[in-house]
């Protein structure tokens, strides 16, 4: 398996976390599981494979161009033959920059990204197809992330503030939604409903998923005992940590590092 993270251009590193290359060594099918994150994604498959994702008990071939929403829960995927991802990771508010809809029409959904995006993105994605060599293929999806951060300009004050505010909780996990709202002078009310506008997440579920990301990191680390995990992730204790984490990935932190996977820990997004 190849996989790589590329970090964008100077002018889009405020806006997006990432841009990543993905290629599977084998045509072999397997299965997996993708645990929230706390951020969304667009993805260009351009290989001859395909992925699934469950939903409802069954598994649905993805869109050629994946926009992943906020996911909430445990998402089982399936690689079915030779794999090749492009892929565009977003800060957790800054998906917003990019197109129109509320984000959080979106959650724990995989859709087409083209029937969001519009045209443009297909022709990308076909031009994508045609061409070879990884830093083409970058500088293609940069002047097209640009040319949509133009389109958005009457947005940007708003979205720069909700940004501002997913900093501010991510730097303090038990942190009082009403703390917040005091010192910027909007009613909690408001302020719940930007924050879901514009990441997809309600701000105390964002800090959970949040605190969970950070407590997966260190699970994957595996340096430290249990008990330390839950402490140094914000935890009240390490029932809290055991029952939280099994929420978002269906297993326990026990459980998780005897199976954990590389493309379940970089599909968390990381």
């Amino acid at each position: 398996m190849v996989f790589k993270e590329i970090l964008p251009q100077v002018k889009l590193r405020p806006y997006i976390k990432t841009l990543y290359f993905y290629e599977s060594d084998s045509a072999a099918d397997y299965d997996d599981i993708v645990f929230p994150s706390g951020t969304m994604e667009v993805i260009f498959n351009l290989g001859q494979g395909s992925w699934k994702t469950k939903k409802d008990g069954t598994f649905y071939t993805t869109p050629p161009i994946e926009l992943w929403g906020q996911i909430t829960k445990p998402l089982a995927i399936k690689s079915v033959g030779r794999n090749v991802m492009l892929g565009i990771r977003f800060y957790p508010h800054s998906a917003a920059y990019f197109f129109n809809e509320s984000i959080s029409e979106f959650n724990n959904e995989i859709v087409g990204a083209a029937d969001v995006f519009g045209v443009s993105l297909k022709t990308l994605h076909e031009k994508l197809m045609e061409t070879g060599g990884l830093d083409k293929r970058i500088a293609l999806v940069e002047d097209y992330l640009c040319d949509r951060l133009r389109i958005s300009e009457k947005r940007h004050d708003k979205i720069k503030f909700i940004g501002e505010i997913v900093n501010n909780l991510k730097t303090d996990y038990n942190r009082e939604i009403i703390a917040v709202s005091v010192r910027n002078n909007i009613s909690t009310r408001y302020l719940n409903m930007l924050f879901s506008q514009y990441t997809g997440l309600p701000p105390k579920l964002f800090c959970k998923i949040n605190r969970f990301q950070h407590s997966l990191n260190l699970v994957n680390a595996n340096d430290q005992k249990l008990t330390d995990v839950a402490y140094d992730a914000g935890y009240f204790d390490q029932s809290h940590f055991i029952r939280e984490f099994k929420l978002f990935t269906g297993l326990t932190p026990n459980s998780f590092a005897a199976q954990a996977s590389p493309i379940n820990q970089f599909l968390a997004g990381n």
